[in-house]
């Protein structure tokens, strides 16, 4: 489960999509298939979860990790190197980010 807190020492990435409504299927089959298969079998993933906005043209993905150099280290993969050649196939452009939580509110 995803922990959003203030002061803690996860790593918080938040990676946006933009792609057209024609390629939003194959491209959330794409990261379901990234995620189930290789992404959360990584060592330091804690969650993640894809969200999709109603016109069909953003996926937002937020993960969490135990640390930054655990998410790094899973990007340097021969296979997520070649998965992500096969996401950018499929979107406009996608930009993972790195966060801390700043503040939560319940």
């Amino acid at each position: 489960m995803p922990n959003i807190a203030e002061n803690n020492e996860i790593q918080t990435v938040i990676t946006t999509f933009e792609m057209t409504p024609g390629t939003c299927e194959d491209l959330l089959d794409a990261l379901k298939a990234a995620y189930a298969d290789f992404i959360s079998k990584q060592p330091g993933f804690i969650a993640a979860g894809l969200h999709v906005n109603d016109a069909q043209t953003r996926i937002a993905n937020y993960s969490q990790w135990q640390r930054r150099e655990d998410f790094q280290a899973m990007l340097r993969t021969p296979e997520m190197r070649r998965r992500n050649r096969d996401i950018n196939e499929l979107c406009k452009s996608f930009e993972p980010v790195m966060y801390d939580v700043a503040m939560t509110f319940d």
